[in-house]
């Protein structure tokens, strides 16, 4: 693999796409082509560190290698043979090869894995002159998507998803993902300057996802990645890049960060996780119930994901807490209000209409973000 111009895709959940694009466009990646579910951008081989170390919001980096028409199976196999693996993957690399189709006419998503490994390892014979593989090295996880009979074929670069940032040691039952946290914090247009509160903090994972936007610490800093084992980037391109998390500026604001849960364990545990995260100094966590929700500040914002009320037995629990909400709303109306919910009702039940909402999912659950405004 060349140090040249290549493709990367950013994947993430649908409804951040423009988050990821401005993230990206922050790094300097400015050539961009913005899909449903997805980033594609130019870019040159250090991007690959880089991208993966500082992305909030994205859930992958992954390299495209080719993408072409492909309504037969010869079609599928021929192009996918003449794309450049060995010049990406050495001799022992490991390649297993995921898949995916959308309304293609190869519906069979395990015949096209099938038949992509199958033209790798004939791709591979031919400059290796080897006749079988011990896949014993480095993981280049490929993966064929197959959208309206175009063939996508790309190389994860992230290892585990990019939302595992490696502070959440402890955690409740349904915690949200750390790169959702980001996303709302950034769609709420936090500033350092500006008080956050989130009274159902539970993990902890909005405050110290916002902990480390205030601060400028690049959420992956703490982690590896699987392109950093393989020999075709150079080893100096990742000591520069996890450098640059050291020597980037952060922020000297002081910051105004709680979480508040009536569990105290999930208070325990977001300690616990602030500290693996570096930020325990940065945020108040305080054991409370919501009918204490309170503070001095005239202005501030309220960012959080209550509990929806999926399980059985829940619903009137949850409506009763929307309306509770509904009410402390009231006592800091000067306050901005974010909040992640799956419940349709929610608006009814808060008691106003939101001032914008925005449709996202939590995993495979579809929620709103509603979004009242306050004088901050």
């Amino acid at each position: 693999m060349t140090v040249g111009s290549i493709e990367l895709l950013a994947t993430c959940s649908f409804g951040l796409e423009a988050l990821v694009a401005r993230e990206l466009g922050d790094l300097g990646y400015k050539q961009q082509v913005v899909e449903n579910g997805k980033v594609t951008f130019t870019a040159d081989l250090s991007a690959i560190c880089r991208s993966n170390l500082w992305l909030r919001t994205a859930d992958r980096v992954r390299l495209k290698v080719g993408e072409f028409k492909a309504t037969t199976f010869d079609e599928l196999f021929e192009q996918t043979k003449a794309l450049p693996w060995p010049d990406i993957m050495p001799l022992n690399a490991a390649f297993p090869v995921d898949g995916k189709s959308v309304r293609s006419t190869l519906f069979s998503v395990s015949d096209s894995q099938a038949i992509v490994k199958k033209a790798i390892v004939e791709s591979m014979k031919n400059r290796y002159q080897a006749s079988w593989f011990k896949e014993d090295g480095p993981l280049y996880r490929v993966e064929v998507s197959i959208l309206r009979d175009i063939a996508t074929l790309t190389i994860d670069t992230s290892g585990a998803g990019l939302h595992k940032r490696g502070y959440r040691q402890s955690g409740s039952g349904a915690p949200l993902r750390e790169t959702l946290a980001a996303a709302l914090v950034l769609l709420a247009r936090w500033q350092p300057g500006i008080t956050l509160l989130d009274p159902f903090c539970g993990s902890g994972t909005i405050p110290i996802e916002a902990a480390l936007i205030g601060h400028n610490i690049a959420p992956g800093m703490n982690r590896n990645f699987a392109a950093e084992e393989w020999p075709t980037i150079p080893k100096y391109l990742w000591h520069e890049a996890r450098r640059e998390t050291h020597d980037l500026p952060g922020s000297n604001k002081r910051l105004d960060l709680g979480g508040t849960d009536i569990n105290p364990a999930a208070i325990k545990n977001a300690r616990i996780n602030a500290a693996e995260a570096g930020v325990e100094d940065l945020i108040h966590f305080q054991v409370k119930p919501l009918s204490e929700l309170s503070s001095k500040k005239k202005y501030g914002k309220v960012i959080c994901n209550p509990p929806y009320g999926e399980r059985l037995g829940t619903q009137k629990e949850v409506a009763e807490l929307y309306r509770q909400m509904g009410k402390f709303h009231e006592k800091l109306d000067t306050w901005s209000w974010y909040v992640l919910t799956a419940h349709e009702d929610f608006e009814r039940l808060f008691g106003r209409k939101a001032s914008k909402r925005r449709k996202l999912y939590n995993g495979n659950i579809q929620v709103h973000y509603y979004q009242y405004f306050g004088n901050n």
